[in-house]
């Protein structure tokens, strides 16, 4: 049976306390499996010696990590929504990775259809046949075939599924898991 698992990872926060979720889910949108990390809140010294590195350094190291290591079912594919951890996340996970996000750009041809822009590494997907296509990009070194197999695995999953709207409920979750409700 064919892998067809999608991770979603949000990591937020500022530079006095971060905190990050992990969803994975079945091509359906089902949870599978459900991983976050308690904030991290750094005392002012670790803050003073990394200075404006200290955001990376906690993303990448501290939250980053101890998610990847949490998660038991390994998806297909990792979906993130922040650039900073787009290409640590390929390499710390060896899986493939993309960042999406909403576009406002008008529908492209049909379901499936890809289409390259100014900026190198990013491209318009087309997953749904109604509806604006989605911005994803990509980490440095992805080769177009990769991006073919992202842009089918997205599409065949956007049959079943809405692929934006888990980063909604991971951050509703951890939003109710910061207030102390068990």
């Amino acid at each position: 049976m064919a892998n067809n698992l999608l991770g979603y990872i949000l990591i937020e926060g500022t530079e006095t306390q971060l905190r990050g979720a992990t969803l994975i889910t079945d091509a359906k949108g089902f949870p599978e499996d459900f991983t976050r990390t308690e904030p991290f809140r750094p005392d002012q010294l670790a803050r003073i010696l990394y200075g404006n590195s200290f955001g990376k350094y906690a993303k990448e190291s501290l939250i980053l990590e101890s998610l990847l290591d949490a998660v038991e079912k390994q998806p297909q594919l990792w979906i993130c929504n922040d650039s900073e951890i787009l290409t640590p996340l390929h390499e710390k996970s060896r899986i493939k990775t993309v960042l999406l996000e909403e576009s406002p750009h008008v529908p492209l041809d049909a379901a499936g259809h890809i289409e390259t822009t100014a900026d190198p590494g990013v491209f318009l997907l087309q997953v749904e046949a109604n509806g604006a296509p989605l911005r994803a990009e990509f980490p440095d070194g992805t080769r177009s075939d990769e991006v073919e197999q992202v842009a089918l695995i997205l599409t065949e999953a956007a049959e079943t599924m809405s692929i934006l709207e888990p980063f909604t409920r991971l951050q509703r979750a951890m939003n109710f898991l910061a207030t102390g409700a068990k």
